[in-house]
């Protein structure tokens, strides 16, 4: 009987333990526990009976069991950190750095804004101009800052693409004005004054006319994409045309050593290669058009004058080499159009037999003893020969290499200059920090295309101002193809954008976004906008 009390009241006591523990584990959502502490407890407690205590031994709950609190398990704090994101500041402006400000720059120039360039967190004076050009465009206030209105205003999918019109003015506005003046549909360079009036409509509405495009005089995306590209048709003398201003215009260009045949009005296709190389020497747009601004430069007392040299290509080198050949100079399998060793040979040849100065380039005096009437010939047998590939070794004047280059893209040769590769890279970093400037083609400040003009011009790489689109198809040097095929001094050709290989994966180029001349890693943006690369030298 007493066995029998015993046991009950253990089990009363077991029950009730059974009954704490299972509501606080319940909370917990430990119900698999009560399962195995009301095991222990009937087992504890029958192990107790078998002692001849009579008295009931309270037992206490095993240390594997955490505490409990009336709303359950008491489990030990867990420190959880979470990183704050930087908080985007009220408004952006010149100095901020914060992620926002990549994110409003690839919008910007999605727009067409800004010029096309890797992005970054920098908001510089670039970035500012692009957003009062911006606010401009969009009845905001135009200062350059970005609260929460602009910011809404940039990020809207429908946003519009940059335009220009009547009543704005700016820097845009007054490079938008010197290309219309370039292309003779502004009539003077005075009219070049950032303010966008009757005259400068009048001009954009011609330009739409004899371009085929809607004539509604403002400066939408087709306009301006048409105004440096290679199929706009200028207002302005042209091949076919005869007149007396070309006639004069022939007289100067012969003067300055660019024009080989007799001028006689008409502009024929001796006139347009004479005018392209009058360009490319005088900080021209190359076109072939005699404009106000071509005009303007060929009759300035500053005018450069023909200087072909080593490395040079073209017609007029070929016509050079003819005249070369014709007086015994230069043999006719080297009659190729590229300024090699064996062609600079022939020329210092000339020139000594002829009493100019033998250093081996052609300027306007060797070219006007070339065409002239009284030329003394080469001695017999000493026509300078020994054929070899463009851009080999010897450097000669011959044609151009057809081999596939490692890249695998085709080699149409490289420049051999005595500065080469390292002087270009210490010319570009020499240039680290200047400002960017859209249109600019230094010496003290420069956008991505003039920065690149300047930089190959300086090591003696006579290269045209030609446009990042104009890049895309240079067609003189050694292209390119494969992004892990650049090397130190190949020019990098990306979508909208141009700069220096430096080695080691780095590029310097002049960058809208930093808003100045840069140095830094050819980039995963570099490659996903890669185009092509030019070798320039061997």
């Amino acid at each position: 009987m007493k066995y029998n009390k015993t046991r009950t009241r253990l089990w009363m006591y077991g029950g009730l333990l059974a009954a704490v523990t299972c509501l606080g584990l319940a909370a917990a959502g430990c119900s698999q526990q009560t399962a195995v502490s009301n095991t222990q407890t009937v087992s504890e407690t029958e192990s107790a009976e078998t002692e001849t205590s009579p008295e009931i031994q309270v037992t206490t709950a095993p240390e594997t069991i955490p505490p409990l609190s009336p709303r359950g398990q008491i489990l030990p704090e867990i420190q959880v950190t979470v990183p704050d994101a930087t908080p985007m500041p009220e408004y952006l402006r010149v100095g901020e750095t914060h992620p926002a400000v990549a994110q409003l720059q690839e919008r910007l120039m999605e727009l067409g804004f800004m010029d096309y360039d890797e992005p970054t967190e920098y908001f510089g004076t670039q970035t500012e101009r692009a957003v009062k050009i911006f606010q401009r465009q969009n009845g905001l206030d135009e200062d350059g800052i970005v609260g929460n209105s602009t910011y809404q205003a940039i990020m809207s999918p429908d946003a519009k693409y940059y335009a220009a019109q009547k009543g704005d003015s700016g820097d845009d506005i007054q490079q938008i004005q010197s290309r219309l003046f370039q292309l003779g549909y502004l009539a003077s360079e005075d009219l070049v004054t950032g303010n966008f009036g009757d005259s400068t409509e009048a001009a954009v509405l011609k330009l739409q006319e004899l371009n085929g495009l809607t004539q509604d005089g403002k400066i939408g995306r087709q306009t301006m994409n048409l105004l440096y590209s290679d199929e706009v048709k200028a207002n302005l003398l042209a091949f076919g045309d005869h007149s007396e201003v070309v006639l004069a215009c022939q007289e100067r260009l012969k003067e300055l050593g660019y024009l080989f045949t007799e001028p006689d009005g008409t502009y024929g296709q001796d006139t347009v290669n004479a005018v392209k190389q009058f360009q490319s020497r005088n900080d021209q747009v190359v076109d072939g058009y005699l404009g106000p601004s071509t005009r303007a430069a060929l009759n300035s007392p500053d005018a450069k004058p023909m200087g072909l040299r080593l490395g040079d290509e073209g017609d007029s080198v070929s016509k050079v080499q003819t005249l070369l050949n014709q007086y015994g100079y230069l043999s006719s399998g080297n009659v190729t159009g590229y300024y090699g060793e064996i062609t600079e040979n022939a020329v210092r040849s000339f020139q000594s037999r002829n009493g100019l100065s033998s250093d081996g380039t052609v300027g306007a005096l060797t070219m006007a003893k070339l065409t002239g009437d009284n030329v003394t010939r080469a001695a017999a047998g000493s026509s300078s020969g020994g054929s070899s590939s463009k851009g080999s070794s010897s450097g000669g004047s011959t044609s151009k290499g057809s081999s596939k280059g490692s890249s695998g893209g085709s080699s149409s040769g490289t420049v051999k200059m005595a500065g080469g590769v390292n002087s270009l890279i210490s010319v570009a970093k020499s240039k680290l920090g200047s400002p960017y400037v859209w249109g600019a083609k230094g010496p003290n400040s420069f956008d991505c295309s003039g920065f690149v003009y300047w930089c190959l011009n300086q090591v003696g790489v006579n290269q045209s101002y030609i446009t990042s689109s104009g890049w895309r198809n240079v067609g003189r040097y050694t292209r390119i193809n494969n992004f892990s095929d650049i090397q130190a001094g190949d020019i990098v050709v990306v979508t909208g954008h141009v700069g220096i290989a430096a080695g080691g994966g780095t590029v310097i180029d002049a960058s809208s976004s930093n808003g100045r001349v840069i140095h830094h890693a050819l980039s995963s943006w570099w490659a996903n906008n890669f185009i092509c690369a030019w070798r320039i030298f061997g």
